[in-house]
């Protein structure tokens, strides 16, 4: 069937492109990370904060060995390698085989969505696993005393990517219409 050719290899030059740009994006996010951890152990450490916008915004250097907020940081070292680095390592290496399997199907924003949450949990791991466990987080924003834990980068890609996908799925469930059978009256 000569007329069906075309159509195959344009599908599967859209995939790759795909999983190209998914390849990309996350080796970018990943670089802008590191390469602000970096400028913050520079210019940062051992120094006081920075604060800018009436201390709406800070620059402040840590290191947490912990999760988000320095949840579980008194975890004992090998518990926290296997909880903290390892099975986030493996979920991330979920992750990157389902979006390369389903690439075909999935649309830009959820490539780019699951792109944000790779590279954010990428660029965290990385710390956990080369500087003994200790992530480097730098910023800081709020207002008065209502303030966030400090963060880096690959969290505000793992916190964009997650928000992305709960308005991608409340977007799609808004403009997929109901089953036939639940329009009509018995």
């Amino acid at each position: 069937m000569p007329g069906k050719r075309p159509s195959l290899k344009k599908s599967i030059n859209k995939r790759w492109l795909k999983i190209a740009l998914f390849c990309l994006s996350s080796l970018t996010l990943i670089s802008w990370d590191r390469v602000t951890k970096d400028l913050a152990k520079e210019h940062l450490k051992d120094k006081p904060a920075y604060s800018y916008l009436h201390d709406s915004f800070r620059l402040q250097y840590v290191e947490n060995t912990g999760a988000a907020m320095s949840l579980a940081d008194d975890l004992p070292k090998k518990t926290s390698f296997w909880l903290l680095g390892i099975i986030p390592l493996g979920f991330l290496i979920f992750l990157l085989v389902y979006t390369i399997k389903k690439s075909r199907t999935l649309s830009p924003g959820k490539l780019f969505a699951f792109s944000l949450i790779f590279a954010g949990g990428i660029g965290n791991i990385l710390d956990r696993l080369l500087y003994d466990r200790h992530v480097t987080d730098f910023m800081n924003v709020g207002i008065l005393n209502f303030r966030t834990g400090i963060f880096n980068f690959a969290d505000v890609w793992i916190t964009s990517g997650i928000i992305y996908l709960f308005f991608f799925h409340r977007q799609a469930d808004k403009n997929q219409k109901p089953p036939s059978a639940f329009l009509q009256r018995s």
